[in-house]
């Protein structure tokens, strides 16, 4: 439907006869020739009958377009048009020029109804260029009162008004600059992400040597196309990069030159009365728990301020295709198909193409292929697993007035390549794991206090966590066989104040045994307990342990502490704790030994908001 045009207000004087011209509408007066000595009396009869219509006016206007339009702003109006008409009718008109029409005022709009659009120009499609932002546009979009507020763990883009359109695409930009001060208490030689998992033990001369670094490679831009074909339908399009890449040529000697990486990339489409919608690119898993939904850019992340999130909390971003449905935007059921990347371990260095040690009377042991090196568009420095087929996510959740829940299942796929023992050729070998988990985000009775949770158990669902225990390792048979774990996060927050946020968490990931043990009598796999880890609590000791737990303890919180016109300035504290667990060993004398080894990490970061 076309959208109808703004009403006009125009006063014409043609002889003797007064017009009024109110949008499609035309009102004639007829009056008597004026005399000299009666302008006072007619001009009076003129204010009269414009303040008669002000009221008919402003009430079609509500009836057509639903706007509010208030008798002052039209009392306004009508007062400058009469004082203007005034002027004018004191002036001599100019009747000899053929019954011409003479204007008395150009035009008063009394609305402020959808012109028509340029293809291009600044502001939201439903703005002209220099119309006045509504009170929701000029407000903050940093919102703190969240569990999880856009405006700490992504960008916030949706809050933002568009800061121009294309025909009738709407753009919108978010991010921010961001400067961070790391500190950890055990050298990682990590940017602004910590790899849990690489606290070393006490035999590296790296345990108990303190790292600090200035690090500014998350700040982050955002960009958020929308279009709206019709009431019901909605397409966008999300892109999201930071500076936490690093190239060939990149170090800190010189200029930083850390370089852009994708974050997320995706399309999105909605429609409302089918409750249907569709993702395609690159995005957070669905496996990743949600505040509301399961609709992107609703996950329930930490607020935290460390990059690679705490330990326990199941997250990634991958390529994916998802589809999801929602009926009455409570109940949800999404399914998703997305990026396989496995990872490996083993209890010695196995290369794709080396040999497993023998088992039973066999004299060498298996071939296994199970990566390759990046080829085009990958990198060239990364090893690759072999998979058959995409990794599946099935969730379902609800949300009501006591929180949001949801429970999900994970189908996962492990292929080698074998080469068995005395076999000329070779076979291919797939495994399957996977697990399922749920998490919830429920208020304690305030809006001002949320507990989070999370939790995932099955086998093979190692690279769903920040600290990267392994997948998979390899059976006798030069098997990928899958690793159990259990994974699993608690938080609390708190919303002190509007511009205040505070949060604490605690998260516990661990993982089982998958070993064998060969024809030389030794174990291999994960999990081992024959291994001497004496050195590990010794300077330049050997140290093999594998990791069995790793349990942390986090705090921190953020301050929105300036908004203007000019953008929005936060500053966040974080405080993480961890200690890492090993699996068994022995010292060497028949004694049991349990190598533990501890880390600390302070973040201090402050964020310009531009946007916001």
């Amino acid at each position: 439907m076309t959208e109808p045009s703004p009403p006009r207000f125009r006063v014409f004087l043609k002889r003797n006869i007064f017009v009024l011209c109110a949008g499609a509408g035309v009102l004639t007066f007829f009056a008597p020739p004026a005399r000299a000595n009666d302008d006072d009396d007619e001009l009076t009869a003129i204010k009269e009958q414009i303040h008669a219509l002000e009221s008919r006016v402003v009430a079609i206007e509500k009836h057509r377009h639903g706007q509010r339009v208030t008798s002052g702003k039209g009392r306004q109006s009508i007062s400058g048009l009469t004082r203007q008409s005034s002027a004018s009718l004191k002036k001599p008109l100019d009747l000899a020029g053929g019954g011409g029409e003479t204007p008395v005022e150009p035009q008063a709009e009394f609305s402020a109804g959808k012109p028509r659009e340029p293809f291009f120009h600044f502001g939201s499609p439903q703005q002209s260029g220099g119309s006045q932002q509504t009170a929701a546009d000029e407000r903050s979009s940093v919102d703190l009162s969240s569990s999880s507020p856009l405006a700490i763990t992504q960008t916030s883009v949706d809050r933002l008004p568009p800061v121009f359109s294309i025909g009738n695409i709407s753009v919108r930009i978010g991010g921010f600059l961001e400067l961070s001060n790391i500190w950890r208490d055990s050298n990682l030689t990590s940017g602004p992400a910590t790899a849990w998992n690489n606290f070393p033990y006490a035999n590296s001369p790296n345990h108990g040597l303190s790292e600090e670094r200035l690090s500014a490679q998350l700040s982050r831009l955002s960009t958020l196309l929308e279009a709206n074909p019709t009431p019901s339908t909605r397409l966008q399009a999300y892109i999201e990069s930071d500076f936490g890449g690093s190239g060939g040529s990149t170090n800190s000697v010189q200029i930083n030159g850390y370089v852009p990486r994708l974050r997320q990339g995706y399309f999105t489409f909605t429609q409302k009365d089918w409750g249907f919608h569709l993702l395609m690119g690159q995005a957070w898993s669905l496996a990743t728990g949600y505040a509301k939904g399961v609709l992107p850019r609703n996950e329930q992340l930490p607020a935290v301020t460390d990059n690679n999130q705490i330990p326990g909390i199941t997250f990634t971003r991958v390529p994916q295709i998802r589809i999801g449905k929602d009926w009455g935007q409570k109940y949800w059921l999404a399914l998703s198909i997305e990026d396989p990347q496995a990872t490996v371990a083993y209890s010695s260095t196995v290369a794709s193409g080396d040999r497993l040690p023998a088992v039973g009377s066999n004299t060498v042991g298996p071939r296994v292929y199970y990566e390759n090196a990046g080829g085009a568009l990958l990198n060239p420095d990364t090893q690759y697993t072999d998979n058959p087929v995409p990794d599946i996510i099935l969730k379902s959740a609800v949300d009501t007035s006591v929180g949001h829940y949801e429970v999900f299942g994970l189908a996962r796929w492990f292929r080698s390549v074998i080469q068995s023992p005395g076999a000329a050729r070779t076979h291919k070998d797939t495994q399957f794991g996977g697990g399922v988990g749920g998490g919830m985000t429920v208020p304690l009775g305030t809006p001002k206090l949320q507990l989070t949770g999370n939790v995932i158990a099955g086998e093979g669902i190692g690279r769903y966590g920040p600290t990267l225990l392994p997948d998979t390792t390899f059976n006798s048979r030069g098997q990928l066989t899958p690793v159990p774990e259990l994974r699993g996060a608690l938080g609390l927050i708190g919303h002190p104040d509007k511009s205040v946020l505070l949060y604490l968490y605690g998260g516990v990931e661990t993982a089982g045994r998958r070993r064998y043990t060969a024809a030389n009598g030794s174990q291999y796999g994960y999990g081992i307990t024959d291994q001497n880890l004496s050195g590990c609590d010794i300077e330049f000791g050997t140290c093999n342990a594998q990791t069995r737990t790793l349990a942390s303890f986090t705090t921190g919180g953020w301050w929105h502490f300036l908004d203007g016109q000019y953008g929005s300035v936060m500053a966040g504290v974080q405080y993480t704790y961890i200690r890492k667990f090993a699996f068994r060993g022995n010292d060497g004398m028949g004694n049991s030994v349990y190598p533990t080894t501890t880390g600390n990490t302070v973040y201090v970061t402050f964020r310009y908001l531009p946007f916001q």
